[in-house]
């Protein structure tokens, strides 16, 4: 009689968790129904917490990206970059950047776009519309409603009604069924420039890259025309393919450009050298380094998947993998997390150290060849310091923008950091030739050690406002004009009740 009672106990204790594991499938199931056919239907795709009633922990992981709020100043920290792009708006303001949160929010608060409606007459203000083109889902929203051209034709404060929530949902998902999607088309273009496939034809591996490249590459506006009108289009640099020498080739070719003239995005106000600025080609980069020729994707690292109670999802708060590393680094590296985090300062120690070296030199070069031509150095005389100079910093700028490059590909990051000190080096002994058949073999460049004495040499090779001014008009422009563009925004149902306020009053390139 025992024995049955222990059978039937046993049986039921079976049968209970073979419920339970039941319930735990069909839970998991409907979730994954859920998430692989939402039915969204939103009203408004663009506003990121319309997302959060299908999809709760993906948005939940999203908004803590608000948790990378310091406003780092690399103005103040490098002050050589003062001086390297002086007559253009990186001069004036710099920060580091901070989560996607504050995408919208730290192009609104920058120097770089100055203050439209307040000050006209500073020439910078404001910037071309385009400029908001990697900061929010409204864009796509736009381009999509407006025509790409439409939208890149005009100038930034255009859109500031309609601009409003941050990098999010609708940059990289569908409005129907959430699946991977490319909101923006000149990725494609650029894909087929390079003669690669285009997004519809990619693996989903390397569409989980690919939706990261719409912002995360470089990219220069080209004029086209819209009617009357020109628009400041975005383009990818990918005719000649990914790495730099391909890009550098693209801008060197006249005939790539309306103007018949190599592209320069600004001349040094210092120099008078036509410069290339490099944005953030992290994508390219990436796909030159260990982990991009192994098929490891952005969001392997970067999103990787945690679990809550059942569910398992992707984690949105986008951040530096060191931050996750028991998810986004140690299921591949099987080995001490200690250990692997002094390998990769290592290799960020010395890209720092090249950084230096190299930002330096090509300061020092600029200000060197001001002194020439105030010596009346002819064109002929510098060409090919303008040369080297262009292309060092081209190659430093490059190796530098992609913020995370020395995780991304290290030993390519250190290689471009190289050829960029080389050529800095080498403008450096034609000019102090030049210097010295002028009589001023002993010329020593001005002191740019610290933001001020750099921002001072820049603005006034510029013919700038002092610093204090643009600061200023920045501020009358966030209290006068911002609040206005974002009522409109609420009344026309774009304002995401959850957007990001404008945090601890930081206008320009400080924190509190």
């Amino acid at each position: 009689m025992k024995k049955y009672v222990a059978l039937l106990a046993v049986s039921l204790m079976a049968i209970v968790v073979m419920g339970l594991l039941a319930t735990d499938i069909n839970a998991k199931e409907g979730e994954r129904v859920a998430m692989t056919n939402p039915g969204l239907n939103l009203e408004h795709p663009s506003v990121n917490s319309e997302w959060s009633k299908k999809f709760p922990r993906q948005y939940g992981s999203w908004k803590k990206t608000s948790e990378s709020i310091e406003l780092e100043d690399m103005l103040k920290k490098w002050p050589a970059l003062a001086i390297v792009w002086a007559g253009y708006p990186f001069s004036k303001d710099y920060n580091a950047p901070r989560g996607h949160y504050y995408a919208v929010v730290d192009n609104t608060n920058t120097l770089r776009v100055a203050a439209p409606e307040i000050n006209p007459a500073d020439p910078d203000s404001p910037l071309p519309a385009a400029c908001w083109t990697c900061k929010s889902p409204d864009v796509v929203r736009l381009m999509e409603d407006k025509g790409d051209l439409n939208y890149y034709t005009g100038k930034w404060n255009k859109w500031g009604t309609e601009v409003t929530s941050p990098i999010g949902c609708y940059d990289c998902h569908d409005k129907t069924d959430a699946s991977l999607k490319m909101g923006r088309k000149y990725v494609n273009d650029g894909l087929k420039a390079a003669k690669l496939p285009e997004f519809k034809d990619s693996t989903h591996q390397v569409k989980r890259d690919l939706v990261c490249a719409q912002c995360h590459s470089e990219y220069y506006f080209h004029p086209t025309p819209n009617g009357e009108k020109t628009a400041m289009a975005v383009v990818f640099p990918w005719k000649n393919g990914l790495e730099p020498e391909g890009m550098l080739k693209y801008y060197d070719d006249p005939e790539n450009f309306p103007n018949k003239q190599p592209f320069a995005d600004f001349k040094n106000s210092i120099s008078g050298v036509p410069i290339i600025k490099a944005q953030h080609p992290d994508y390219e980069l990436h796909t030159t380094g260990i982990h991009g020729k192994k098929g490891v994707s952005c969001a392997d690292c970067h999103m990787p998947y945690t679990q809550e109670g059942a569910t398992k999802f992707s984690d949105h708060q986008i951040q530096s993998p060191l931050k996750t590393m028991d998810r986004s680094c140690m299921t591949c590296h099987r080995e001490d997390q200690d250990k692997l985090k002094a390998i990769l300062k290592e290799k960020y120690d010395r890209k720092e150290t090249l950084f230096k070296f190299a930002v330096n030199n090509l300061a020092t070069a600029h200000l060197e060849m001001q002194k020439a031509r105030e010596l009346g150095a002819t064109d002929a005389e510098l060409a090919s310091a303008v040369k080297l100079i262009r292309n060092g910093q081209w190659r430093w700028d490059y190796a530098v923008a992609s913020h995370g490059g020395f995780y991304h590909a290290p030993d390519e990051t250190l290689f471009i950091l190289s050829k960029a000190n080389q050529d800095a080096q080498a403008a450096r002994v034609e000019l102090r030739a030049v210097l010295a058949k002028k009589g001023a073999a002993d010329f020593q460049a001005p002191d740019f050690s610290t933001k001020e004495k750099a921002q001072a040499i820049s603005f006034a090779a510029t013919k700038w406002p002092s610093y204090e001014k643009l600061a200023a008009d920045k501020k009358k422009f966030k209290d006068e004009v911002v609040p206005k563009w974002l009522e409109t925004a609420k009344a026309n149902g774009l304002l995401d009740p959850e957007r990001p306020k404008d945090d601890r009053g930081a206008w320009f390139g400080h924190s509190k």
